[in-house]
């Protein structure tokens, strides 16, 4: 599925709370995550924080890229390697499947893209758990963090279902 045109200003508002890239601390993350939270990252930047800070998710997307600039993997201690082709300005159905089959897989689990990753943010809000946390970069922003609920999967699947 491609993204349409007329979704791209759309996506440019964040699905949860933008923490401004100087605001980005441990002690603010532990705000929005606890013990009890499944974290899921979208994104190397973010996931390589994310783990700095101490906060292991239980599943992490990567591309190996940053603004598209390629980069060394975050280091982590991943249990379940799994990999799609993605490519930029699309979200595969190998790639919804591969997400929707991983929250049922042993963590901690990554899954490298080959392509991109930024669109897959939007089946991670669809089959995540309700209550999860998802972690997400805002180009030139900051970090956006969600939590899953009724009404995030709701937002999500609409965006899913008005791309081409």
């Amino acid at each position: 599925m491609k993204l349409p045109l007329h979704l791209r200003e759309q996506l440019k508002i964040p699905l949860g709370v933008l923490i401004l890239d100087d605001d980005v601390t441990k002690q603010n993350i532990s705000n929005y995550v606890d013990e009890e939270s499944l974290l899921i990252t979208v994104g190397d930047r973010t996931t390589e924080k994310m783990i700095k800070f101490g906060f292991f998710p239980f599943l992490q997307i990567i591309d190996g890229q940053e603004k598209r600039v390629k980069r060394k993997p975050p280091d982590s201690k991943v249990l379940t390697e799994l990999s799609c082709n993605n490519p930029p300005a699309e979200i595969t159905l190998e790639s919804i499947d591969l997400i929707r089959r991983s929250f049922s897989s042993k963590p901690p689990i990554r899954i490298t893209v080959t392509g991109e990753e930024d669109l897959l943010v939007i089946p991670v809000c669809i089959y995540a758990p309700e209550n999860s946390v998802v972690m997400y970069g805002q180009p030139n922003q900051g970090l956006v963090v969600t939590l899953i609920t009724p009404e995030i999967k709701n937002k999500a699947q609409n965006l899913l279902d008005s791309m081409e």
